[in-house]
């Protein structure tokens, strides 16, 4: 049975009225819908082959804007109005975007953790869990795909939800497009993207994209610049068959702000700690990687899927740790530097009525990362401790390796003709290895495993009206960074010291969720009930000056409501609504770092209870464009005692641009507005960061300001041939 119980309203009452409510707006004359309202869509996140209102699950397409609207830089631009995602811009682009869903990922310090992304089909997740959104070309972006809820364990460790994202193929004649943007705090935009169609039969159609962005940055001490290079081409062979190559290379500079306390946010969002300008703290990262897609039909009832990849991530990490610190002899040092080669492949077939009215599916996914991890001094040597922001001496030298193979199992079954059953299986299993060559060559190792059950029942009402309940176990290992550090809780203050964390266990859960999903003349709906019982849930347990501490949670618990609609109101005119609930608590007895008990029913840190999004768009491929957006955020706590909280917070965007074509040219103009009434609020939280004393006040710096009021504007020229 559905856990109803540790919802704090009546979730059995609200379900019941949103299926009255749903029933009655669709027994209206379905003549009176207008079909050109939402074409169908087919949904590629759950394998079902399914489209977006056929889908027993909380699966959400986005698609990328008619015209540029903004300068294409960060995912918060397009990835709006998802109900399940909390998606926080730092304004660092050292640290990347702040995702989660349902809670999943809010521990996240810097990238994105339980949260598995893709692009074209190829991970922008590594093989331990972590992601990245840095490597995403939303200049060349078609859609995104959000998979949340219990179907994302498809996709196995540290699945707490799902971003697919596509990028666009080569149609069409051969064009040239050009952009340029700009805006406050001195950011610039340019970007040059080449596509066409396929002139021949087993010719490929081809997307070549090649951007530059930077900026100064709004607060002090958080300039950027970013390279983003991003190749896709396609063959549609005759004999069906279907091949996507991509290729994809970022490099990053950027220096880190680092966090503020609550006074010093008020006093000045923009200041910076001393240290951080002394120790220089700032980050480079470089990453490569090429990947394959094959797909091929052979035959009416059978069908082969294949994916490689394989990429290289090099990251040089400046902290601003105090040097007397550094100087323990089980510190790693104020410079983290790594070099991580990773590879894999996915392997699929699926079957059409291999049984009566059942589409099966089996595969097996590798995945395999190794990296060489080092820790340097941030200072010139211990015997020159005045020449900060240089790579000093070695602290730190280890090599780890991870790998899993992953055996799945998939079927779908129509066994009446309004009712079906999706049902999945996994067996997860990770294996670690990590040797320290500063310590003998000592070896750790650890391994990890669990087999992933998933199933969802759904009933189609009617043609444009489905009923579903779905059931999942979940399953995340901690990532190699988040395994990294180790606390000293001995004598005086605490200390991260050097070393694995052998203590840190594997997190899994058990999903539930009851969903309705309807399409009438009133537009789009969905709703959707759901909840997580978590057991040894990883979570932030101490960090200081960029490093982190994690630990394990005896139960945790995440209960929602999440409520989406759009519509298409007039022409090229649309609108969008969404709203979620999302009581995510401790439901056992903890202790923090300084042995004070943090009761079972405080908040989870870092997650927002209440969201809200409204967006009205006039989208055209000629003449004026342009829309409005208002995004409302509750308050979020900041640490496992629920003592401080980011205060909630509702902002306001706008753009508006023309577009021309003539011939073989088109021309696009727009003008952005973001935080349009100069709403001050905190973008993000570092999460149970060691407090420090402050004229004799011991405070935390939790809070990442976000940008007052700013502006953007930009000029795109395509030429065809």
């Amino acid at each position: 049975m559905y856990p109803y119980t540790s919802l704090q309203f009546p979730k059995t009452t609200i379900l019941l009225l949103s299926c009255c409510v749903m029933q009655q707006l669709y027994a209206q004359d379905e003549t009176q819908l207008n079909t050109a309202q939402l074409a169908v869509i087919k949904v590629e996140a759950t394998h079902t082959d399914t489209s977006y209102l056929q889908t027993p699950a909380s699966v959400f397409r986005v698609d990328a804007p008619k015209q540029q609207n903004n300068l294409g830089v960060n995912l918060t631009e397009v990835l709006q109005g998802v109900p399940s995602i909390q998606l926080n811009n730092r304004e660092n682009y050292a640290q990347d975007l702040q995702l989660s869903m349902r809670g999943f990922g809010a521990r996240s310090t810097f990238g994105v953790r339980g949260i598995r992304l893709y692009v074209d089909g190829i991970p922008a997740t590594m093989p331990d869990g972590q992601g990245q959104t840095s490597n995403i070309d939303l200049q060349s972006l078609d859609h995104l795909e959000v998979l949340t809820g219990p179907f994302s364990t498809l996709y196995g460790n540290s699945s707490g939800g799902v971003v697919l994202a596509s990028t666009k193929e080569g149609q069409g004649p051969d064009s040239i497009t050009l952009r340029y943007g700009g805006g406050s705090d001195q950011r610039s935009s340019s970007s040059l993207i080449l596509q066409g169609g396929a002139k021949q039969d087993n010719e490929p159609s081809y997307v070549v994209s090649s951007s530059y962005f930077d900026t100064n940055g709004y607060r002090d001490h958080s300039a950027a610049n970013k390279v983003l290079n991003n190749a896709k081409l396609t063959w549609n062979l005759t004999d069906g068959s279907k091949i996507n190559w991509v290729t994809n290379y970022v490099k990053i500079n950027a220096d880190d702000p680092q966090g503020l306390s609550k006074q010093e946010y008020l006093q000045n969002p923009k200041q910076v700690q001393a240290n951080v300008n002394l120790y220089r703290v700032r980050k480079e990262i470089q990453q490569t990687q090429t990947g394959v897609t094959w797909s091929k039909p052979m035959n009416d009832q059978n069908e082969l899927y294949a994916m490689a990849y394989v990429g290289n991530r090099q990251v040089t990490q400046y902290q601003g740790i105090p040097f007397v610190t550094q100087k323990n002899p089980n510190n790693a040092g104020g410079v983290i530097d790594f070099d991580r080669n990773y590879y894999g492949l996915d392997l699929r077939w699926t079957g059409k009525e291999f049984l009566p009215n059942t589409t099966i599916s089996a595969g097996l996914a590798l995945d395999r990362m190794n990296e060489d991890r080092k820790g340097y001094l941030n200072v010139d040597s211990l015997n020159n401790p005045t020449a900060y922001g240089i790579k000093g001496d070695l602290r730190r030298d280890e090599n780890n390796t991870l790998w899993s193979v992953d055996p799945y199992l998939q079927a779908s079954w129509q066994f009446l003709p309004t009712w079906r059953i999706d049902t999945g299986i996994r067996y997860s299993n990770v294996h670690y290895q990590s040797e320290n060559h500063l310590n003998a060559n000592v070896q750790t190792k650890k391994s990890a495993d669990k087999v992933l059950p998933s199933i969802a029942m759904s009933w189609q009402i009617q043609p444009k009206l489905l009923a579903y309940m779905s059931y999942s176990k979940g399953f995340e290992t901690p990532t190699f960074t988040e395994t990294s550090y180790s606390l000293d809780t001995g004598l005086g203050s605490p200390q991260i010291t050097n070393g694995i964390n052998q203590s840190l266990k594997p997190a899994t859960s058990d999903n539930y969720e009851i969903g309705l999903k309807s399409q009438n003349v009133y537009g789009v709906f969905t709703v959707a009930v759901f909840n997580s019982q978590t057991q040894n849930d990883i979570v932030s347990f101490y960090s200081d000056a960029g490093r982190s501490v994690f630990h394990n949670i005896d139960k945790t618990t995440r209960n929602g409501v999440e409520l989406s609609w759009n519509k298409k109101l007039w022409r090229d005119l649309t609108a969008q609504a969404s709203y979620s609930f999302l009581d995510a608590k401790f439901a056992s007895d903890v202790q923090d770092y300084n042995k004070n008990v943090i009761r079972s029913g405080n908040k989870i840190p870092g997650v927002a209870q209440n969201q809200a999004y409204v967006g009205l768009n006039w989208q055209s491929e000629q003449g004026l464009f342009g829309g409005v957006d208002v995004h409302y955020m509750d308050k979020v706590y900041v640490n496992d005692a629920n003592s401080e909280a980011a205060p909630s917070y509702t902002v306001t965007a706008l753009n508006i641009g023309y577009s021309w074509k003539l011939k073989d040219w088109a021309l696009s103009t727009y003008a952005r507005v973001d935080n349009l009434f100069d709403k001050q609020y905190v973008g993000s939280t570092i999460i149970n960061v060691a407090p420090v004393p402050v004229n004799g006040v011991q405070v935390g710096r939790y809070y990442e300001p976000a940008e007052g009021r700013n502006w953007s504007a930009g000029l795109s020229l395509t030429k065809q041939f």
